[in-house]
């Protein structure tokens, strides 16, 4: 299929799972109705960002995935037609977990589940507390509309990951997210923090020569304030949609996925990389 509608659904918390779900189902139904084909919720979509503080009692918030979320939501794909990507708090078992994105195809189907790899340990961000590295790899899947790929938040810092999906065949990366400012730091360093964020993520766009979509939380959720600003990137890592700073909306994102294969035809950066090169890569750091 060489067109596409993506809708990015950039949503806040709620105050319980139950209510997070219903209201995203109806967010869901309003971009299937406005002609998303493939829907992307957030991070963590139906808790808060609870990663905030240390709490063993936050882990209760955890499900199995597929578990009832994704039981909830796969009627709800097929009945509307529409790919949903699912980004949930999976307990896999005692004492572990992960921080996962289903994705489930437009006939119902849960195709499978992605891993967040790369998990960060800032003030206000404590995810490795809660988090086990992914260790599915990285993942695509060919989905009604297209073969997407799908990443994780702070998955966003790394070329690698979006590379290595890219190769797979991924047209379209989706990065579900929950990214904001501490208020400490907002007024020296907000403007520069977004941009670093927006940048590194239009350049995996122009690199790997694909659609790129990042989907953001909004709202303040005790000292964090989620920064919105969902976009998606065409293969020339230009903004053709970018939702507001604060504003809870669905981004509804016409792309033509023929543009993927006519880029790389211009600038086959695929052809031209020296894989004979690049083994060093596999070191943590090149000490001499």
């Amino acid at each position: 299929m060489a067109k596409v509608t993506l809708g990015l659904v950039q949503s806040r918390a709620f105050s319980s799972k139950e209510e997070s779900v219903q209201q995203h189902e109806r967010l869901i139904r309003d971009a299937a109705a406005r002609g998303a084909q493939i829907v992307c919720l957030q991070e963590l979509f139906n808790t808060p960002y609870f990663c905030i503080t240390q709490d063993t009692e936050l882990f209760n918030l955890a499900e199995p995935v597929p578990g009832p979320t994704t039981d909830r939501l796969a009627p709800l794909a097929k009945e509307l037609g529409v790919v949903i990507i699912v980004p949930l708090f999976e307990k896999r078992g005692p004492g572990l977990y992960h921080n996962t994105a289903a994705v489930i195809d437009a006939d119902g189907t849960v195709l499978g589940k992605y891993r967040k790899m790369h998990i960060p340990q800032d003030p206000g961000f404590e995810e490795k507390f809660y988090f086990t590295p992914g260790d599915l790899g990285y993942r695509v899947w060919d989905t009604k509309f297209g073969r997407i790929g799908v990443l994780i938040c702070w998955d966003q810092w790394y070329p690698e990951a979006a590379r290595l999906t890219a190769l797979m065949g991924a047209e379209i990366l989706f990065y579900p997210t929950a990214i904001g400012w501490l208020p400490s730091e907002k007024a020296a360093l907000g403007a520069a923090q977004h941009c670093a964020w927006e940048t590194v993520q239009r350049g995996h766009a122009v690199a790997n020569g694909c659609y790129l979509a990042a989907v953001n939380r909004v709202g303040t959720e005790q000292q964090s304030e989620f920064w919105g600003q969902s976009f998606v990137a065409n293969p020339y890592g230009e903004i053709v949609a970018k939702a507001s700073v604060s504003d809870e909306e669905i981004l509804i994102v016409p792309c033509d996925l023929s543009a993927v294969e006519d880029f790389r035809r211009i600038w086959p950066f695929f052809r031209d990389r020296r894989i004979d090169t690049y083994a060093p890569l596999t070191k943590r750091y090149i000490d001499e």
